[in-house]
């Protein structure tokens, strides 16, 4: 532990991480937030959003201010699993402090991002007082870890049924590869799954002849998917590439052709495509192998995404202003990486995403160093000066 007094940003982020908040559970996050944003003097409201075939989530909905421009942070508490809890080196739920450094599920992806934001809004509405000229918004979900279903896309559709509408946001994902200040995102890839199914006749091996090994078949069907050159890139994007990630015929025995053969794979593309051009490009391409004796099927998942590009000037340059006052690095404006619930919010209104180092998200012993927190907090409290003032 540590005997120096904690900064706010700090504070917030380790009372979070005591909260066991694994996707789909509260753990006591949501409510964490929404007694220090109501003592802050934000107007606070949490909501369940439930689905068919996808566990209830709890969301919140957080804003203060009445006239000006709407600035919104949104972000997660739900985190992924600890996985071997002995192999931490605290407990990952604990919220240790050592050597000024902060321990614990979540400490990057992304309550760190979460309480530093939170910090600077906090000072931030308490230095204007009544002065505030603009809004600030908060959109915080407990499903970015999992199905993405009863999180931010009906948070968006709730605001928005009650006219809350949104003229910046800024979402706390860490995006830094090396060190606090490298990188802003401006954008992302779009992400499309498929679903390669190869159906033959089951067989004994010492009999081929009476039977249709669908083995044979997917191995050159995926042998196309990998072979697929999808585009060179951009100067705004990073190549397209498709990664065949599962291949299956729940075959055990070893003198058994099975009927049937299943493979998955994921494509992370470009503003070259579309999902749709994409998937008739690759429907095209299947059908082009030629020899197959089974039947196939391409189907493709529902939770597809279009990549998209941030153009708004006035959020990009304040926050990458904000970003070098502080470090002293003019950050990267970047578009790579996975998908975040900026997807979701492009839809609403303009959007980046800044937040921690992200290296060790994920992982065991996920760790932040607590001066980088509070530089992370004056980064968001000067882009709100920054932001407001313009």
């Amino acid at each position: 532990m540590t005997d120096q007094p904690l900064s706010l940003a700090a504070t917030l982020a380790r009372d979070l991480l005591r909260c066991p908040s694994v996707t789909p559970a509260e753990g006591g996050a949501l409510a964490l937030l929404d007694e220090r944003l109501t003592a802050a003097g934000f107007s606070v409201e949490r909501m369940v959003f439930s689905d068919h075939g996808t566990p209830d989530v709890e969301n919140l909905f957080a804003t203060i201010g009445t006239k000006g421009p709407n600035l919104a942070f949104a972000g997660h508490t739900d985190v992924v699993p600890a996985g071997d809890a002995g192999a931490w080196r605290h407990g990952p739920f604990d919220g240790s402090i050592e050597d000024g450094i902060l321990h614990g599920r979540g400490a990057v992806d992304m309550k760190g991002g979460i309480a530093a934001f939170a910090a600077a809004a906090i000072a931030y509405v308490a230095d204007k007082g009544d002065a505030l000229d603009g809004r600030i918004s908060f959109l915080i979900t407990g499903d970015e870890e999992g199905p993405a279903i009863n999180g931010t896309v009906k948070l968006l559709e709730w605001a928005a049924e009650r006219s809350h509408t949104f003229d910046a946001c800024i979402v706390g994902e860490p995006t830094n590869p090396a060190q606090l200040g490298d990188a802003i995102k401006v954008g992302r890839r779009g992400s499309l799954s498929g679903i390669v199914t190869v159906t033959g006749v089951q067989g004994h091996v010492a009999y081929p002849h009476l039977a249709k090994n669908p083995v044979s078949d997917m191995l050159a069907l995926l042998a196309r998917l990998d072979a697929l050159v999808l585009d060179a890139g951009n100067e705004r994007f990073q190549p397209s590439n498709l990664e065949i990630t599962t291949v299956d015929v729940g075959n055990t025995a070893f003198n058994v052709i099975p009927r049937k053969a299943v493979a998955n794979f994921n494509i992370r593309f470009n503003d070259t495509w579309s999902v749709d051009s994409l998937k008739a490009h690759l429907r095209d391409a299947l059908a082009g192998v030629e020899g197959l004796a089974c039947d196939w099927q391409l189907d493709f998942t529902s939770d597809s995404s279009d990549s998209f590009l941030t153009h708004d000037a006035e959020l990009i340059d304040a926050l990458a202003d904000a970003v070098e006052a502080e470090t002293g690095r003019r950050p990267e404006l970047s578009t790579g990486g996975g998908t975040s619930d900026a997807r979701f919010i492009k839809n609403y209104c303009p959007v980046v995403e800044f937040g921690l180092v992200g290296q060790t998200m994920h992982q065991v012993d996920e760790r932040v160093p607590l001066a980088e927190l509070d530089g992370l907090a004056a980064i968001y409290l000067r882009f709100l000066e920054s932001y407001f003032a313009g």
